[in-house]
């Protein structure tokens, strides 16, 4: 069995999920279709509403999955004795490209470039996807990686893009990428002493709020700001449990005996439970109902598993800190205004790091018993290329349908809720099967 199916099944439901909630019909649809704090039908940006929704999941899930990916990508060079320099450059190098990944795919942006675009704007976004394949896909020769990130340049330089102005969903995986895997490499050996890093972050976040204090100073100081703020490393406290669930994927395969099957299939059962409560009832604000359904289901599962035989190490360890986490951020909700993914909150990165490793287990519980394998393995595919699949529709996708005439069409699918949803399933659709065209062609995009 191929363990980081599961991770990749988890990184793929995100980014396809974070695809889908950006191209269903905007503002006809119920409320617990978009982000909590940003209702229907016109989308104000609403701070002081509490809750979470679906969508409020797939950021955070995409997160956990990075940090589970640092482990599986470092191990091997450190096992293989890595110079340490090498590897800060590498660390380096992946920031940087990141950080250009972000100003380059923003400002090749149609509507980005101009607030009418017209063919010429479309045709530069199509160039701009065709750039950054030869930028991100591994080739034998060089020379076509510099000529795009030449280009690359000169076009930003020629459009004097303003450096502040950036893809933030893109950066703040930068700065996890750096500092997440600084810490894990740093603490490699030393896990406590990797969680022991988030009651710093915290303290500095709290300390903030006091004016003329040296916490406040460290939180506003940035040599770059355009590229790192401090603001950004409270993610880190998705991304290090994620490193835990990274290298608990790397324990090795058990031989003999498959361990109790039924009963995992229940905790299977309940990880997909649980994510349904706490999005139903966290969104209606039903919190002791919802509190006392997830100490019930978790308590049950935990007990359901004490004597029994794990068929994988791994899975014991997915679900104690995912319960963990999830009565944690639970108890904090009643803190901070409630659970909130934007003003994030430390409610929102327990409960969603607590679903995320579930999640995972859920997916490992699955693949091992060789249920739903082709959509493991669907999904697993589309984890496989993310960067692709993050923006084939807007560099692509949408520059084709606006030259084609099949963007009005696109558009008409607003008309009622129904077809609303089939325009962000069809759209989801067709950014799903170009990823799958790279992925079979291993045309992977890499940092």
């Amino acid at each position: 069995m191929n363990r980081s199916n599961s991770l990749d099944a988890l990184r793929g439901f995100a980014i396809l999920a974070m695809v889908l909630s950006s191209s269903i019909a905007f503002g006809i649809l119920p409320a617990w279709m978009y982000h909590a704090q940003t209702p229907p039908p016109y989308h104000q940006f609403k701070p002081e509403l509490p809750g979470i929704t679906w969508v409020d999941l797939v950021f955070p899930f995409f997160l956990f999955s990075m940090g589970a990916a640092i482990p599986l990508a470092l191990q091997k060079k450190i096992r293989e004795n890595t110079p340490a320099y090498k590897l800060l450059g590498h660390i380096l190098q992946r920031f940087a490209l990141l950080v250009f990944f972000a100003i380059f795919t923003l400002h090749t942006r149609a509507w980005v470039q101009s607030g009418t675009p017209g063919v010429t704007e479309y045709l530069v976004s199509i160039a701009a996807f065709g750039l950054l394949c030869c930028m991100f896909i591994k080739m034998k020769s060089v020379i076509p990686k510099i000529i795009a990130f030449a280009l690359a340049i000169a076009f930003l330089f020629y459009k004097k893009i303003d450096l502040s102005r950036s893809d933030v969903i893109i950066i703040v995986l930068a700065n996890m990428a750096l500092f997440g895997t600084l810490i894990w490499w740093l603490t490699i050996r030393q896990p406590l002493l990797r969680l022991g890093v988030l009651p710093f972050i915290a303290a500095i976040f709290l300390s903030a709020q006091t004016p003329d204090s040296w916490g406040k100073v460290v939180y506003d100081w940035s040599p770059i700001p355009w590229a790192y703020k401090f603001y950004y490393l409270k993610y880190l406290f998705i991304i290090i449990p994620g490193t835990f669930a990274g290298e608990w994927l790397q324990m090795a395969l058990p031989t003999g005996n498959g361990g109790d099957k039924r009963k995992w299939q229940l905790v299977a059962a309940g990880t997909l439970a649980l994510v349904l409560i706490n999005v139903i009832f966290l969104f209606n604000r039903q919190l002791v109902l919802n509190l006392v359904l997830n100490i019930g289901v978790g308590a049950a599962m935990l007990f359901l598993s004490r004597k029994m035989l794990s068929p994988v190490p791994s899975w014991m360890n997915y679900l104690q800190a995912g319960v963990y986490l999830l009565w944690l951020g639970l108890f904090f909700d009643c803190t901070q205004g409630g659970i909130k993914k934007d003003p994030s909150n430390y409610s929102y990165y327990f409960v969603t790091g607590g679903l995320a490793f579930l999640v995972i287990l859920g997916f490992s519980i699955l693949e091992y018993y060789g249920y739903c394998n082709r959509l493991i393995k669907y999904l697993a595919a589309n984890g496989r290329n993310p960067m692709v699949a993050y923006v084939a529709g807007n560099l692509l996708l949408i520059p084709v349908m606006h030259l084609s005439g099949l963007m009005q069409v696109y558009k008409n699918m607003d008309a009622n809720v129904w077809l609303g949803v089939l325009k962000g399933l069809l759209f989801t659709g067709i950014v799903s099967l170009i990823t799958l065209f790279f992925v079979n062609r291993k045309w992977f995009w890499k940092t």
